[in-house]
């Protein structure tokens, strides 16, 4: 089975929640639909994974005795397809009244059909991470921010409403620094639905040193961009890549819940291990 089209996508059509198990439910979209948008042809310059959060997971064990958890699911940025988040809500809900052996039973099936959707088409498949968190693993949950200087303190005027590569800068002609930047004003809208998706950012770099009010207003142009939280991550990735010309740079967003969802995108020029699990205020 191929992607489809956005068009056909579940996001901002009326649903009705599925009764029974439907794998087929899962909505995957081409990666390539919004790397070619900001130049990426073929193999992206850049590492990581989109790091989920699912707080509305049940199923019932052999009895019939509805269970729950928390999923974490971790999808590298090198799979072709990334997966709709309202595909994924209905995916789960799907789980709500199918029985199953154990938990670890529901965990290898969303692994083989999420593995599934987000390897769609690729000549040789691999498979996400899938972490279940049982109700006596809730407590040991905590709230924490993000690391790095936050950029809001700055007192700018902000005049563009769309993403604005040109205002980035950087000092070219100074030492380079090693800094990490953080943001909670990053709000970007569904190119579906046109709801907005409200987010925190943290750039961490070395290089030349990168102007800071430069870079916030250039948060805060994406305001009414259309994009998902996947493709917005690596559109600020690659426009600070090409305008700022950094050695080394990360950047981490983390989005607000939506639909019992949170999606976490990272993007970073360099393998290094994926951020401990965290939830931030917001989320």
């Amino acid at each position: 089975m191929e992607t489809s089209s956005l068009g056909h996508s579940p996001l901002g059509q009326a649903s009705t929640y599925p009764a029974h198990y439907d794998p087929a439910l899962l909505f995957p979209i081409a990666r390539s639909q919004g790397r070619l948008a900001i130049g990426i042809d073929g193999a992206p310059p850049f590492f990581g994974a989109d790091l989920w959060n699912a707080y509305e997971v049940s199923w019932l064990d052999p009895r019939g005795k509805p269970q729950v958890a928390i999923a974490r699911f971790t999808i590298g940025c090198e799979t072709p397809n990334l997966i709709e988040s309202k595909s994924l809500k209905l995916y789960l809900n799907s789980l709500n009244a199918t029985r199953f052996d154990s938990a670890e039973a529901v965990r290898e099936r969303i692994r083989t059909d999420l593995s599934e959707a987000a390897w769609r088409g690729a000549e040789h498949p691999g498979t996400i991470g899938v972490q279940l968190l049982a109700p006596e693993q809730f407590g040991d949950e905590r709230i924490e921010e993000m690391d790095g200087l936050l950029l809001d303190r700055l007192h700018v005027e902000c005049t563009h409403d769309q993403p604005a590569p040109e205002l980035l800068t950087a000092a070219f002609d100074e030492a380079p620094v090693e800094e990490v930047l953080m943001s909670h004003l990053l709000k970007s809208n569904c190119p579906v639905t046109g709801q907005p998706d409200w987010g925190s950012l943290q750039i961490s770099y070395s290089g030349p040193q990168i102007d800071q009010a430069a870079l916030l207003r250039y948060i805060v142009s994406f305001r009414n961009h259309q994009g998902f939280h996947e493709q917005c991550v690596e559109r600020i990735y690659m426009d600070i890549l090409q305008r700022c010309e950094p050695i080394k740079l990360t950047v981490f967003a983390r989005y607000t819940r939506r639909g019992g969802l949170d999606i976490n995108p990272l993007r970073t020029s360099h393998p290094m291990p994926l951020p401990h699990a965290m939830r931030t205020a917001r989320q």
